[in-house]
């Protein structure tokens, strides 16, 4: 009963929640209509979003949170001393990054990752390869960005996601 009220109740949250915070306002007829939307949208979505993976070690998940925030603090601060030093000195590379996940879910939620790291931008999921395609700022070494990836990222979506 309850997933046909909220079929993704997730996303139902997080909607009510951006729509408070985007609106900063707390009269009740702007959070009703927050409300509303954040009930509406996930039915007006669901016949074009493919059932999600289900996340199935919510522990390693928020480690994992935990680990992408701080490499995001990482990475801005060594893209900042990157661009503001001599540009010469940068390597941009595209590189190719095979993968062990072969759920297309997965693989965007790495991708997405990959492009909120700055520095590092997901161009492609190859689905015939598997290959996620990166286009990096400064990538001097690319086998050792590929298993940053591949340590970093992949192992630990695999593990959350159980694919």
């Amino acid at each position: 009963m309850m997933r046909r009220l909220l079929p993704r109740p997730g996303l139902s949250v997080a909607l009510f929640l951006l729509w408070a915070v985007l609106t900063n306002a707390a009269s009740f007829a702007t959070l009703l209509l927050g409300a509303l939307l954040a009930l509406l949208l996930p039915f007006i979505v669901s016949p074009f979003w493919p059932d999600a993976l289900r996340v199935s070690r919510p522990g390693v998940a928020v480690k994992f949170a935990a680990r992408i925030g701080w490499d995001m603090l990482l990475a801005n601060w060594a893209v900042a001393r990157r661009v503001v030093g001599p540009v010469a000195k940068l390597h941009p590379a595209f590189v190719e990054v095979p993968l062990d996940l072969r759920d297309p879910f997965a693989a965007t939620v790495l991708g997405s990752i990959v492009s909120l790291t700055p520095g590092t931008v997901s161009i492609d999921v190859d689905r015939e390869r598997w290959v996620l395609q990166v286009h990096a700022l400064d990538a001097p070494d690319p086998e050792m960005l590929v298993q940053q990836i591949k340590q970093h990222y992949e192992q630990p979506i695999k593990e959350i996601f159980r694919c």
